[in-house]
């Protein structure tokens, strides 16, 4: 943990001696939220830098080398890359200006360091964080269901590993979303992933996921202990929920 903390502040210590930089911010664990740092994380981060300056920090490595060697480094998106040092601290970051920023969606963000006269307001986003199209439990049990029914299909069809990405996965996003709508904000809930520390959140008394997600071979058990799972909280529209069962059944006759 000390680690990763340490990283960023030498980081900020390169960059404040640099003529074409504005800011550094943290995010994640590194962010607002510092009691989420574990052994595990890795580290976050913005480097806010004038105009015409971003290329500087993308296409050379020699600020981010300066605290330690690099052993691997790869572009993961435009204007980021992601990155391993050679005492294991893993690093992601963008390289952007104030006009990007503006545009870009983030949330929890800490500012690690700040040139005198930097704009305000550097930690907040001036984009909205995404949510889903239709964040209401109508939507979101609805999604269940019919990932779970196409799901299904698909498994019968012999495609395992789609019908598991529907049963398993996206299925099981709605039920997160719905357990979010009925009990509120969990703590250092990440907007961009809802899956994130959802174990801390919810027992497995409430959400059992070892057996909403049991595996490639398990899309049928999955189907079946998920559907039960929203019925007994849920009103299940009648007729998706009678063509899953049906289904179900078809499937037990085998």
């Amino acid at each position: 943990m000390r680690s990763v903390m340490r990283r960023l502040d030498e980081i900020a210590v390169v960059l404040k001696g640099r003529g074409d930089t504005i800011a550094l911010l943290g995010l994640g664990s590194c962010g607002a939220q510092p009691a989420r740092l574990d052994d595990h994380s890795d580290l976050d981060f913005y480097v806010i830098v004038e105009d015409g300056a971003a290329w500087r920090y993308l296409d050379r490595t020699d600020w981010l080398e300066t605290p330690g060697p690099v052993t691997y480094l790869f572009t993961h998106q435009r204007g980021g890359r992601r990155a391993l040092y050679a005492d294991g601290v893993f690093v992601e970051y963008r390289v952007l200006t104030v006009a990007d920023l503006a545009r870009t969606p983030f949330a929890g963000a800490r500012v690690v360091w700040r040139r005198p006269g930097a704009p305000a307001g550097l930690a907040t986003s001036g984009a909205p964080v995404p949510r889903p199209p239709f964040d209401t439990e109508e939507y979101h049990l609805n999604d269940a269901l019919v990932s779970l029914y196409i799901g299904l299909h698909r498994e019968l069809r012999g495609e395992h590993l789609a019908a598991s990405r529907l049963i398993q996965h996206r299925a099981v996003d709605a039920v997160i979303a719905l357990l979010r709508l009925g009990g509120g904000e969990p703590p250092y809930r990440d907007a961009f992933e809802p899956a994130r520390r959802i174990e801390r959140a919810h027992p497995v008394e409430v959400l059992p996921l070892a057996a909403m997600v049991p595996g490639y071979t398990g899309n049928v058990a999955a189907v079946r202990f998920t559907l039960g799972w929203l019925e007994r909280r849920y009103t299940v529209p009648a007729g998706i929920g009678d063509a899953l069962r049906e289904l179900v059944r078809s499937v037990d006759v085998r």
